[in-house]
């Protein structure tokens, strides 16, 4: 049985894509990202759109603020096709520009605030972008002419030396065009994937791949207008950028925007303002279970967690169940190229398929590949091959990457998984990260998720330890701030429930969290680095 034949999603049909590809796809979709918010203005203009830290715009007013936005851009100069980046936090600004671009039929291209000088001179540079819109506090990181001479408009939120004030841009009371007439092909936003190796590659999201991410979210989460979701990820991320932001626009719901998650605050939030719907990494939902109060807190409304990026511990699971009976859990599966989702777990089924990721969504088509690009039938352990029309059509001038990356439409994920009979997807591994011990193999997401699962463990990575005899030996980074660090204990704990070659044989307890890369990926390369550091003899 299809899973998601009980869910409302859309009537589908085959398109021909790109000259030679058919691809499934929803037949009645928006036209474009910003006909979301067209549609969301004119249905739902007097209900709130944006919440953040106490105020409120509904949609008529966030249509004023995108206005106004798209109205000051265009003075500067910037016109259908050029690239703007938002180098912006957590802020309804964030939103304003982002929408203000799809008007001007722009390209958007946010860039998480964590990166540096350096990275971010190479993304200008790459995409060619025309602007960049700044927080002020972030102004040191922006490039100078000569770092990145192609970007001649820079606009900042706050006084920047430099730089165009956005509070400088008034109400757009002035005659504007129509929005710019976009193709659905054409492409929105440029998001960078943070890559562990090399320069970071410029995915190309268009606007069809948005709309089929955004039908999959509103079907099978039964999204709807009354939803209020939080985003407590970055908005520069393809989780809050698509997932939340656009999402609710397209069903007319309310982002509730959270500068900075603090578990505690963040609980308040969620409590206050009724929040509905979250999609965050199961850290975030482990740390508010750990947050005091919680159990007290009026959390009823909240009716889907979505998470992503890790798997979720059984007993975290379990504790949210037990406390929150009508919030219902949902894995899912995707990444930048995919525009987000690929594959959701269906509602009802987390518990009992704990070790998955859910199944395909509609219009997604997963196969599992052995090195050679043949097929592997269910059960089989290969790399997870993505496609359908969420898929993105390569990267922004890079034909290389795109051509060692895409097969056929298909995106080579370079994760390791198996599909089984029933169509459940496990995530086993990055290629690139799985363990060889003297010749055993070993998935490090068998062994995290065992380490998670002891209580008091919010992070765990496993890396491995160059050894002359075996190759490898697996350690453990653990980052456990509620419990008194315990090797002891901790290795017990795994031997009741590894094989003996896939317990941890050290361990690194962090007080910090581990480092994560700006789309929030565990940079297991850092934690490499660390150790070869460690190893070295002083000098």
């Amino acid at each position: 049985m299809n899973p998601w034949q009980a869910f409302p999603v859309p009537p589908q049909r085959f398109e021909a894509w790109q000259g030679d590809r058919l691809v499934r796809c929803f037949a009645d979709r928006p036209a474009s990202f910003h006909a979301m918010f067209e549609r969301a203005v004119r249905e739902r203009s007097r209900h709130d759109a944006v919440v953040f830290e106490g105020r409120r715009w509904r949609y008529a007013q966030a249509d004023a603020e995108v206005r106004r936005a798209a109205h000051g851009l265009a003075r500067h100069g910037v016109v259908r096709g050029e690239r703007v980046a938002l180098f912006i936090s957590n802020r309804p600004e964030f939103i304003w520009v982002l929408l203000a671009l799809q008007r001007l039929g722009a390209i958007a291209v946010p860039i998480g605030v964590r990166e540096q000088r350096t990275g971010l001179a190479y993304m200008l540079n790459q995409c060619g972008a025309r602007g960049v819109v700044f927080d002020a506090a972030l102004a040191e990181r922006i490039p100078s002419a000569d770092e990145a001479p192609g970007v001649t408009l820079r606009v900042s939120l706050g006084e920047a030396a430099g730089a165009v004030p956005y509070a400088s841009w008034g109400a757009a009371d002035a005659p504007q065009a129509p929005p710019a007439p976009v193709h659905e092909s054409e492409v929105a936003v440029i998001l960078y994937t943070s890559g562990t190796t090399g320069h970071p590659k410029g995915a190309m999201l268009t606007h069809r791949n948005i709309a089929h991410s955004v039908l999959h979210f509103e079907a099978c989460m039964r999204l709807q207008a009354d939803d209020r979701s939080a985003l407590a990820v970055p908005a520069s991320h393809v989780t809050g950028l698509i997932a939340i932001i656009a999402a609710m626009l397209q069903v007319g719901g309310v982002i509730v925007v959270v500068p900075e998650f603090k578990a505690a605050d963040f609980v308040q939030t969620l409590a206050r303002e009724r929040v509905t719907h979250t999609l965050m990494v199961p850290a975030m939902y482990k740390l508010c279970l750990m947050t005091p109060g919680f159990a007290q807190c009026d959390l009823t409304a909240w009716r889907v967690g979505g998470y992503g990026g890790a798997p979720m511990p059984v007993a975290t699971i379990d504790a949210l169940a037990a406390l929150l009976p009508g919030l219902t859990l949902l894995n899912a599966y995707g990444a930048t190229e995919t525009t987000s989702p690929a594959t959701l777990m269906p509602a009802g089924l987390t518990r009992a398929h704990a070790d998955s990721v859910g199944v395909a969504l509609p219009c997604a088509d997963l196969r599992v590949m052995d090195e050679d690009g043949r097929e592997l039938p269910p059960g089989q352990t290969g790399e997870l091959w993505i496609g359908g029309p969420m898929v993105v059509p390569g990267y922004w001038d890079n034909p290389q990457a795109t051509a060692a990356s895409f097969t056929a439409g298909y995106w080579h994920s370079g994760d390791l998984g198996a599909v089984d009979a029933e169509g459940f997807v496990r995530v086993f591994d990055r290629k690139k990260d799985m363990l060889n011990r003297g010749g055993f193999k070993i998935y490090s997401v068998e062994v995290e998720n065992t380490l998670m699962a002891l209580p008091g463990v919010v992070e765990a990575a496993i890396v491995g330890r160059p050894c002359p005899v075996l190759g490898e030996r697996v350690h453990a980074f653990v980052h456990a701030p509620g419990m008194t660090p315990d090797d002891a204990a901790l290795l017990a704990h795994c031997r009741q429930h590894l094989a003996d070659y896939k317990v941890p044989e050290t361990i690194t307890w962090t007080a910090t969290p581990l480092p994560r890369n700006a789309n929030g990926k565990v940079m297991k390369r850092d934690l490499r680095a660390r150790l070869t550091d460690a190893a070295s003899p002083a000098g």
